[in-house]
């Protein structure tokens, strides 16, 4: 049987992945040899196999990392304990921190420097969070879900701010921040929004297809937060969706019966990626349904430029 495709517009790379890409790339073409990255330089194991091939050596920690060589800071950003010890090494840094990320490690230092507890609404162990925890881990707690919340005991309860991770559910964190307020009348948050614009639109634009569709597969590697929202959300949206991180995972009996199929991609998924998966499905017809055009760029930072 033949499907129809439905194809989630944004998807696929945003802004701080593209950026985060853009600055490997470019220290790999004008910089001697081995070019270390902190962590993956982003959440997808096709981009990081790319980087590997062109000479990017992938370390989880600094210690891998010889004394006075070049690093490069993934997207999700790191600790200042981290940055120290790049400095206390003499190691030739350059941060691919998405922008993004750094305006939330900037509220974390502004509410910590007011003196509230900050409330952090996230995943444990995600490297965006540790990174965030690291600005003020003694008035910095983790938050998970709203049970999380209702169980919170802080010092002063008059005295609390919220931040979030950047690549969270949007209804999920609404609801823990409700929980929050529900238990601190006085809770405080940013100005904007800290849950990303990519985030947010590759979210809605999944909701604008899941209905219709009778599968959803969404591009994306495992440890990719924003790519494993997606699958949630079609999934509360009553649809089946798996989490792929390419073609050769699709399983033919996923497909039986299917006569519509949603396709989305993380913000950390190349687009080519989502182009193989519609081929290799061989559809009657494709339909974009693009909720919103993004025109937002980064540009480089100074040390990534070439010289």
């Amino acid at each position: 049987m033949q499907v129809k495709v439905l194809l989630a517009s944004p998807r696929s790379f945003c802004a701080g992945v593209e950026r985060a890409i853009e600055i490997v790339e470019e220290v790999l073409r004008h910089r001697e040899p081995p070019v270390y990255v902190r962590k993956q330089i982003v959440h997808n194991k096709h981009v990081v196999a790319d980087l590997q091939t062109r000479g990017a050596v992938f370390v989880d920690e600094l210690d891998a990392v010889p004394d006075g060589a070049t690093v490069v800071f993934s997207a999700h950003g790191v600790s200042p304990a981290v940055r120290a010890e790049a400095q206390r090494r003499e190691l030739d840094v350059i941060d691919a921190t998405c922008p993004l990320v750094t305006k939330v490690h900037a509220e974390a230092r502004r509410f910590a420097a007011r003196g509230d507890t900050v409330v952090l609404v996230g995943h444990a162990g995600h490297e965006e969070v540790d990174g965030t925890l690291g600005e003020a881990p003694d008035q910095t707690v983790l938050v998970e879900t709203p049970q999380d919340a209702e169980a919170l005991d802080v010092p002063d309860p008059a005295k609390v701010s919220y931040l979030m991770q950047t690549t969270l559910a949007v209804d999920e964190a609404a609801e823990v921040v409700s929980a929050l307020r529900a238990r601190f009348p006085e809770l405080k948050g940013a100005a904007s929004d800290d849950i990303c614009y990519a985030t947010t639109n590759r979210q809605n634009a999944l909701r604008a297809i899941a209905e219709e569709s009778d599968l959803v597969l969404v591009v994306g590697s495992t440890n990719s937060s924003n790519s494993v929202r997606l699958v949630e959300l079609a999934r509360r949206h009553g649809t089946t969706a798996y989490l792929i991180d390419d073609v050769s995972e699709i399983k033919a009996k996923w497909l039986a019966g299917v006569r519509v199929v949603g396709i989305t991609a993380g913000a950390s998924a190349p687009p080519g990626l989502v182009d193989e998966v519609v081929a290799a499905l061989n559809p009657i017809s494709v339909e974009n349904r693009e909720i919103t055009k993004e025109t937002i760029q980064f540009t480089l930072p100074p040390a990534a430029r070439r010289p």
